[in-house]
């Protein structure tokens, strides 16, 4: 599918460089180093004596709608990586930055071009791009350059780049197996999916869809802009058809208004929201009782204080904060680029193609027990390779990151049946 550190002169680099020695970029060039990799140490190196590969990060980090969730994951990243190069970096060559390069996008397609273009001639590659619209806007270089990337979203465009490193369900997935949810929980008879504009609320909105058909139940759909203070239409929509279960794909604070005021209003129905409409701080919010009666929250993965040894290695990293699920996502994101890049160095091409290639023969990651190894299938057909296991949170004030699950990683009957043969949001 989808620069070792010994102290020598400027002089004698130049001279190492001219007579080949340090390695060639992606196309093989007279010698050239390659893009994003180093013979130098990382500047804050482990062992100085191995060199090191440049990743970029590209989030919200201040003023979008997900700042909440994206500052946690650009952290648990650092961390990530950080625990990476403790333990001997990758191949026992290089060790790895992601600190150099970290951008802010402010959730806006444009910003998020700009400074990946200020960035990708020295990186080899992104740990990190925020967002489904954000990134959609960089995906034809990412692709023209063999830029691998790994996003912080789940839209199942995802299943269709080879230069896309996704981990977990993408949205269309998890509307479909949330619908199925329901069908065996509330039994419910209409659907309604109120969703942000884009590859990240359509693509939950297609999933609930396409469940819902299946299902043979009614189904609306209602596009909203984001912002706490834009929801009115998709609130009186809610109020005005009632429909039993409405998917949410929002950002937190739009849902917590959504959810808030239609209950206000006498809603009595179920809100089943994708991961990233929920944030702990929600519960302190005035929707926090309608959220704990009427929400639930979908989720690609198992939440913060999970019993498993990824879990437990992030906690370790990331003593004294305070949980949140971003940092979750931000950590098992890591894991399939690791992975990739533990094969490239393995392969001895060092290069933007070497680790796209070594992306395309990945067949299972070691997640460190936080997803299945196959959720890290990047060799078959998209159809093949698209991991459709998802869970079920439920609001609970007694754990730390405000959700607990309700169900296990499960694949319901739209999901195992569906064969992905494009984008799910074209065919809403």
């Amino acid at each position: 599918m989808k620069s070792r550190y010994v102290v020598i002169t400027a002089a004698v680099v130049t001279l190492l460089s001219a007579c080949g020695v340090i390695r060639g970029d992606d196309e093989g060039s007279k010698g050239a180093q390659t893009t994003g990799v180093t013979s130098e140490p990382c500047p804050s190196a482990v062992d100085s004596k191995k060199g090191c590969i440049y990743l970029g990060s590209i989030s919200d980090l201040t003023a979008g709608p997900f700042a909440a969730l994206a500052v946690p994951i650009t952290e648990a990243q650092k961390a990530f990586w950080a625990r990476v190069n403790k333990a001997g970096g990758i191949g026992g060559k290089y060790e790895v930055d992601v600190t150099k390069f970290v951008r802010d996008n402010k959730y806006n397609p444009e910003v998020h071009r700009q400074v990946y273009n200020e960035m990708k001639d020295q990186v080899l590659g992104l740990a990190q791009t925020l967002g489904s619209p954000t990134t959609a806007a960089i995906i034809g270089d990412l692709k023209a350059n063999s830029v691998v990337s790994a996003p912080a979203s789940w839209t199942s465009a995802w299943e269709f780049e080879d230069v896309i490193i996704e981990t977990g369900a993408n949205y269309c997935v998890e509307a479909m197996n949330s619908v199925d949810y329901a069908m065996e929980t509330y039994k419910p008879k209409s659907v309604m999916a109120v969703h942000l504009a884009g590859d990240y609320g359509a693509d939950a909105a297609a999933g609930a869809k396409i469940a819902a058909e299946k299902n043979g139940l009614d189904f609306t759909a209602v596009e909203t802009p984001s912002g706490a203070t834009e929801q009115g239409r998709a609130i009186t929509e809610i109020t005005k058809n009632k429909p039993d279960l409405v998917i949410l794909t929002t950002g937190p604070a739009d849902a917590a208004t959504i959810v808030g005021q239609a209950a206000a209003a006498g809603y009595k129905g179920r809100f089943i929201g994708t991961g990233p409409t929920w944030n702990p701080a929600l519960l302190k919010s005035p929707a926090a009782p309608a959220l704990k009666a009427l929400y639930e929250q979908s989720a690609p993965g198992k939440s913060w204080a999970a019993d498993t040894p990824g879990h437990q290695a992030m906690r370790d990293s990331l003593p004294g904060v305070t949980p949140n699920d971003g940092y979750t996502s931000g950590w098992a994101w890591a894991y399939p680029l690791k992975a990739a890049l533990d094969a490239m160095v393995a392969s001895g091409d060092v290069s933007r193609k070497g680790l796209l290639a070594a992306v395309k023969s990945l067949k299972t990651v070691d997640y460190e027990g936080m997803l299945p190894p196959e959720a890290g299938n990047f060799a078959d057909d998209p159809n093949t390779a698209t991991f459709r296991q998802t869970l079920i949170n439920k609001v609970d004030d007694q754990v730390p990151t405000g959700v607990s699950m309700a169900k296990d990683f499960f694949v319901g009957p739209t999901a195992k049946d569906y064969t992905f043969d494009g984008p799910c949001f074209a065919k809403l």
